[in-house]
């Protein structure tokens, strides 16, 4: 359980770690099991690091996608844009997570992934993860599992959007990314830099920038967080938490039962 709200520190948790898929190993075993040799195999796997500025691309709609992205540090996003060129921000990733799981089997790639901040990614061959995927079956098994946690994800979102008001929906993404950075091993006790702008929120929220604002204004003024430009800290977390009608049940933090994968 969160004591206190997380400061993102990448950089000292990056020199920490021998290799750059020990993220992607921490981020697999957040919720299952895995035994020496499948370590091994996903650490052995093949990658080359790429540094990308804010913005950038990983993954565009209507690409065949061939390589698989593993976010080492910074942010990035998932999203679709309307006709008229609209954007919905649909997920936020955090170092460790795959950007590209969800086209692991997909022949043509449905949205996009960008970096929201300026990130350095690995990048492995779509085939190899493939390959481990179908010869290891506890490594089938984590990555199904992480597949159906964005899914889990994905459908509190929905409802956030759908059925909070606009300090409750803010407030849940808020406690949101303070468990998973936690959960990563990203955090201390003195709160954390939200890596995005006003109207970035906006369109995660589905509200307007300027809506966005005033809600981060009087959730200040109510003394449910406190900023320090873009820190974010809660005074008082229960208090936050009934406010966002947060339950990280979703979130899915212990491992998962590893089911027909055990034949």
């Amino acid at each position: 359980m969160l004591r206190a709200p997380a400061l993102f520190r990448v950089e000292t948790f990056v020199a920490a770690t021998s290799s750059p898929l020990d993220l992607l190993l921490r981020k697999l075993e957040t919720h299952s099991r895995l035994d020496e040799e499948d370590r091994q195999a996903i650490l052995a796997l093949p990658y080359t690091l790429k540094t990308l500025e804010a913005q950038s691309y990983t993954v565009r709609e209507g690409d065949a996608p061939e390589v698989c992205a593993v976010l080492v540090s910074g942010f990035a996003y998932r999203q679709k844009l309307t006709g008229d060129g609209s954007r919905q921000i649909v997920a936020v990733h955090i170092p460790g997570e795959p950007l590209d799981f969800q086209n692991l089997f997909l022949d043509v790639a449905d949205h996009n992934v960008q970096t929201l901040t300026r990130a350095e990614v690995a990048i492995i061959p779509r085939a190899e993860l493939q390959k481990l995927a179908r010869s290891r079956a506890a490594i089938g098994h984590a990555i199904l599992v992480a597949i159906l946690v964005e899914a889990s994800i994905f459908r509190e979102w929905v409802l956030n959007i759908g059925r909070r008001d606009a300090r409750s929906r803010l407030a849940h993404v808020l406690c949101e990314f303070a468990i998973r950075l936690e959960a990563q091993g990203l955090a201390d006790e003195n709160g954390y830099e939200l890596p995005m702008t006003q109207e970035q929120l906006a369109d995660t929220l589905g509200l307007t920038p300027v809506h966005v604002n005033r809600t981060i204004m009087a959730l200040e003024s109510q003394g449910f967080i406190a900023r320090d430009k873009r820190r974010i800290r809660f005074p008082d977390w229960r208090r936050m938490r009934d406010l966002a009608d947060f339950n990280q049940r979703y979130l899915h933090l212990e491992p998962q039962g590893s089911g027909a994968f055990n034949g």
